[in-house]
């Protein structure tokens, strides 16, 4: 537990503290001061201005706003961030009124099906980028519900980089291209990113996950989504509570391998899109939950960090997730420029029953965000857009504009009126209304010390871990710090990870070969051994199906046209997707002589593509494989990927010449029994006992 220095019980204010003072240059040390565009010197670059060090954000902060501005609209007409996106059409349906929380109106029927887009999307990279770098993915839902839209705008990992807004615009361009050269194109491998990072020690549990498997997801169907921030549910009374939001997928939480990552970037820079798009194109519909964590002020000030610190999370077992009801996607758009690239998604968009937080970086984005689509989309009309426009009736006394599309009639444009009895007008009994939450506190800019515990929560998530999520995250660390070429950046991160964990420290430095030259690093609190938090691994909730997986089966001629039939059964009776893959596209004939149409040239289906695979060959058949680079890589990377292999007897030479050992991974089949042993296999995914053997860190 914290100690009362680091709490802030409600109707107290907290004591507060600067973000330290020597990871930021000051004017004292350099010739140059930072000013504004005006000209003005800026005394404070890291916080922005609050009513009270844990109060909400103030408007007069005319720093903040020129500075997210001027970042908004850097980009025409491509998002700034978030460029590269896949979308869907679907509904959402409650299991059960949630009124003893919310009035939100959608929530309250379990009858009524709410129409939602939503958008996955990369963070770095352009519109044009893969879809498979290291990076953070976004998770936004617009709901189109009966009092307005409401837009759930979050990410598939539940805590971000910043704890203020003042810093987004830093921690982007950090990230994206280096401004002289022009790349690397969505990557954080690079020597802008981590130097940053190293001198933002709130960063480092937004690191342990972006270092992590979540950052390389599987499908988006198989990923969550977090609303980040602390939000506020409204109950009918005017009572709030707090709540975070989850999305939990149906068909779990996957994720591929880094080496896999690279390979399919090549293979098919269109993975996670394609993959959305066929899946809702057959009828194979991706589904999520929508969980909350509801809890009030008492409970907030008992938790050992701030709520309001959006680098930090609340574990599952300490407050469980309570499901809402369930998101289905089953409709692909008509347009991708109409519909994913034009939809604006605002976190300022709610419904009666739903209400914001003083957390900094959410006060933040409520104004960038609109500022943002008032660039992007030509002006204030960006709600007029099919796919923006709300179902409900819209109604009020906003006119002109660029692109004003609709035409207003009648003389009077204000309210109140007399002229127009019939007009719309305000309502105080069913409209939006903000919580009667206390507010005090000095003008100041300042970080609230119950922030400033930077390392414990990191520690946690990589405890949480299992060993081969952890040697993961080693790996990616290592790989990413050896690609920046300034020494004392990599000692800097050394530094920091010895307040994560001695052993993640010790395998990093040594791929590096920097061990014992990590920077000293004073932590501003230091950090405590927390619980681990199973709920945090994705090997650990590994849901053990094949359903919404795709199997490759290789097939030569003379295959065994008995076999395919009662193997395709299997697999689709698990509801994967299966794909034939043959020599050459013209597919292959069975030893029925009957002509099987493949879905893929080996050449143009690697295995990378699929989760598991099965190789179904004649023993001719197979002879020309054995001295084909492709065939041999397919079945390697199969193996080096910790895919289940499933074979024929015939098959064994080229398991030989792919340098394959067999283990619990690789299973023959000959019969019905063994059939079902593949299967069963299969179900479980990667072999990750397999993984020590064949890679280090480094």
């Amino acid at each position: 537990m914290a100690s009362k220095k680091q709490k802030a019980p409600a109707g107290k204010v907290a004591k507060s503290v600067n973000t330290p003072a020597e990871t930021h240059q000051t004017a004292s040390e350099s010739s140059l001061a930072l000013t504004t565009n005006q000209g003005l010197p800026i005394s404070d670059n890291q916080n922005s201005i609050t009513a009270g060090v844990r109060g909400p954000v103030l408007l007069e902060d005319f720093i903040l706003r020129e500075k997210i501005t001027h970042f908004d609209h850097e980009r025409i007409p491509e998002r700034v961030v978030h460029a590269r996106g896949s979308g869907a059409h679907g509904f959402f349906q409650p299991y059960e009124s949630a009124a003893d929380i919310t009035m939100a109106g959608f929530l309250q029927d379990p009858r009524k099906k709410t129409e939602v887009f939503v958008r996955f999307s990369t963070v770095a990279g352009g519109a044009g980028s893969i879809d498979l770098p290291r990076d953070v993915r976004g998770f936004a839902v617009k709901f189109y519900t009966d009092e307005g839209n409401f837009d759930l705008v979050g990410n598939n990992i539940p805590v971000f980089f910043i704890q203020d807004a003042m810093k987004f615009p830093d921690v982007v361009h950090a990230v994206k291209m280096e401004p002289d050269r022009g790349f690397p194109q969505a990557a954080s491998a690079h020597a802008t990113f981590w130097d940053f990072i190293s001198l933002t020690p709130e960063s480092m549990h937004m690191i342990m996950w972006a270092m992590s498997d979540r950052a390389i997801p599987r499908s988006y169907r198989m990923m969550e989504g977090f609303g980040v921030h602390t939000f506020r549910f409204i109950h009918a009374t005017g009572e709030s509570k707090f709540v975070k939001f989850h999305w939990r997928p149906l068909l779990g939480t996957a994720a591929v391998v880094w080496d896999e990552a690279m390979k399919i970037s090549g293979a098919d820079p269109d993975f996670h899109r394609r993959d959305l798009w066929e899946a809702i194109d057959k009828g194979d519909f991706p589904e999520w939950e929508l969980g909350v964590q509801v809890f009030d002020e008492a409970t907030a000030a008992t938790l050992d960090f701030d709520v309001l610190d959006p680098t930090k999370l609340i574990p599952e077992e300490v407050i469980p997730l309570r499901m809402l009801g369930k998101m289905i996607l089953n409709r692909n758009p008509d347009n991708h420029f109409a519909e994913t690239e034009q939809v604006a998604f605002c976190p300022s968009h709610i419904v009666p029953g739903i209400g914001f937080s003083d957390d900094p970086l959410l006060q933040g984005r409520l104004f960038s965000y609109l500022d943002t689509q008032l660039i992007r989309l030509g002006g204030p009309n960006f709600h007029q857009i099919p796919v923006n426009a709300p179902r409900c009736p819209m109604r009020n006394f906003q006119r002109d504009g660029l692109h004003q599309m609709s035409v207003p009639k009648g003389r009077v444009a204000y309210e109140p009126n007399s002229l127009a009895p019939s007009a719309p007008r305000e309502c105080p009994m069913h409209g939006f209304r903000t919580p009667p939450v206390e507010t005090t506190g000095e003008r100041l800019r300042k970080r609230s010390e119950t922030f400033a515990d930077h390392y414990s929560q990191a520690r946690q998530f990589f405890r949480s871990m299992t060993p081969p999520e952890q040697n993961h995250i080693a790996s990616a660390l290592a790989f990413e710090l050896a690609k920046v070429e300034f020494k004392g950046i990599r000692r800097k991160m050394l530094g920091h990870l010895l307040h994560i964990e001695q052993s993640l420290h010790d395998t990093v430095a040594d791929a590096l070969g920097m061990a014992g030259e990590a920077e000293a690093i004073t932590p501003a609190v230091e950090p405590r051994d927390l619980p681990p938090s199973p709920a945090l691994s994705i090997i650990a909730k590994n849901p053990g199906i094949l359903k919404g997986r795709k199997v490759g089966i290789l097939v030569t001629d003379g295959f065994d046209a008995g076999l395919l039939p009662k193997l395709q059964a299997a697999l689709i009776k698990e509801k994967a997707t299966v794909a034939i893959i043959a020599p050459k596209i013209g597919g292959a004939s069975g030893d029925d002589g009957a002509l099987l149409e493949a879905d893929f040239a080996l050449s143009g289906g690697p295995s990378v593509l699929f989760d598991s695979v099965f190789i179904l060959a004649s023993a001719e058949g197979m002879k020309p494989l054995l001295g084909e680079a492709a065939a041999v890589n397919w079945v390697r990377d199969a193996f080096a990927h910790l895919k289940v292999i499933g074979h024929v007897p015939a098959a064994q030479p080229l398991l030989l010449e792919a340098s394959v050992v067999p283990d619990a991974g690789v299973v023959p089949v000959s019969d019905k029994k063994s059939l079902a042993a593949y299967v069963k296999a299969a179900r479980n995914g990667r072999l990750w006992e397999r993984e020590p053997s064949l890679r280090s860190i480094g």
